[in-house]
């Protein structure tokens, strides 16, 4: 149960990621990266590991981003 509540998460985040990708949007992984981080450790929970990991890459995509917007956009 823990790990589908962790998907759910990791995949909402995922979208809003997306989303972020725009100019002038890459503010919102600021939001994005803590969400995610409660879904990886939701997962963490699990005996599953595919919302942790699911979550993992989202953070990991999000800080890249912040690094290549400078932080702010």
């Amino acid at each position: 149960m823990l790990n589908v509540v962790s998907l759910i998460i990791g995949v909402l985040a995922l979208i809003f990621a997306a989303v972020a990708f725009l100019p002038l949007l890459g503010w919102a992984n600021w939001l994005i990266i803590p969400l995610a981080v409660v879904g990886a450790a939701v997962g963490m929970g699990s005996h599953s590991k595919a919302g942790r990991n699911l979550n993992l890459f989202v953070i990991a995509v999000g800080v890249i981003r912040l690094m290549l917007g400078g932080g702010i956009l």
